[in-house]
């Protein structure tokens, strides 16, 4: 049997017009009755007339994504919750994974998404050319990485002030050999390690600490890279007694990499990562914690409001909140670690 706007309303308690704001994202509806409509939604089998809304529309009721490394935690987590929020909203994903420079070079050189897609959610950082490009599609833009861009409607968080909490509190702590494993900027415009980094600087600068090009080392954003880069650091002359890891994955490796040295966290060397991934607490690593799902369905709802308010000024840089969460991998240094 269909199931209809009219049953999801009657099953949430709520007015059909409320389910349909809801599931479309629009404004006027709590996060809390939202989440209680979509769950409604979800348990019935709703979704909506795909057929009656395009005739109505002239909409594809398709959502084009475009993002690299879809295989990683942190892009998995944005395009995970966004689909949920598009999927209740009765749209579908078209999903292109662009990942090398030549896969990414033949997208925006064909933009095969033309006339396929009511709107194009970046999970990457387009330059000058390629924004021109997505702009050019007349559709509404959204994105969870990098800075504020024209035309963009864009999700993130203050990477550089995030940075700033985790090294502060090394830094209180009273440690002042401290290491960084960062990831590169690379072919695909990164501007969180360019961020993260300079946080890093400037927090030394202010505390008196002399930056040492030795205590730095390239995890590439991945729980192996990050085992790589805190062995190096192990390596020089004078190790550190603190690490400022740019995401948890690496942080975790650097966790290994130490249990494996029989160094003891936080006794030998404290850590710190970023992210809050699903398994810090498991391992009770300090991090800084930004809501990576939320980020992905926030973009999500706000492209469906686009949609639906097509007169209405898009929100433009939206910021959400990050916190420094405390746990069992940070601690003063122990004087007898090298300093």
């Amino acid at each position: 049997m269909t199931v209809s706007i009219t049953d999801v309303a009657r099953a949430a308690g709520v007015s059909a017009s409320t389910v349909s704001r809801a599931l479309r994202g629009q404004a006027g509806v709590s996060d809390e009755v939202r989440a209680q409509i979509t769950a409604v939604a979800t348990r019935l089998g709703y979704t909506a007339s795909r057929s009656a809304s395009s005739l109505a529309s002239g909409r594809t009721f398709t959502i084009g994504v475009v993002a690299p490394y879809i295989g990683r935690w942190f892009f998995g987590s944005v395009l995970d919750a966004a689909e949920r929020v598009f999927s209740a909203a009765g749209y579908d994903v078209l999903l292109y994974n662009l990942g090398s420079p030549e896969t990414r070079k033949r997208f925006f050189t064909k933009m095969p998404v033309r006339k396929r897609v009511d709107a194009v959610l970046s999970l990457l950082i387009p330059d000058e050319e390629e924004s021109a490009a997505l702009r050019s599609l007349g559709v509404p833009l959204a994105s969870t990485v990098g800075s504020a861009r024209p035309g963009f409607t864009v999700v993130g968080i203050d990477d550089r002030a995030g940075a700033e909490s985790a090294v502060r509190h090394l830094v209180n702590l009273g440690h002042r050999r401290i290491g960084m494993i960062s990831g590169e900027s690379g072919p695909l415009h990164w501007t969180t390690p360019v961020e993260r980094r300079q946080a890093y600087l400037d927090v030394l600068a202010d505390a008196g600490i002399e930056h040492d090009p030795a205590l730095e080392a390239n995890g590439d954003y991945t729980v192996e890279g990050g085992e790589r880069a805190m062995t190096e650091l192990l390596a020089v002359s004078r190790p550190p007694t603190a690490v400022f890891a740019q995401s948890d994955e690496m942080a975790m490796g650097a966790l290994r990499a130490l249990r494996r040295h029989r160094l003891k966290v936080p006794d030998d060397v404290s850590v710190v990562g970023f992210d809050d991934h699903e398994l810090a607490d498991v391992v009770g690593l300090t991090t800084v914690a930004q809501p990576v799902a939320g980020q992905g369905a926030e973009a999500a709802r706000l492209l469906l409001r686009q949609l639906d308010e097509p007169d209405a000024e898009p929100a433009g840089h939206v910021q959400m909140p990050i916190r420094l969460v405390l746990r069992e991998t940070t601690a003063p240094p122990c004087p007898r670690g090298p300093q």
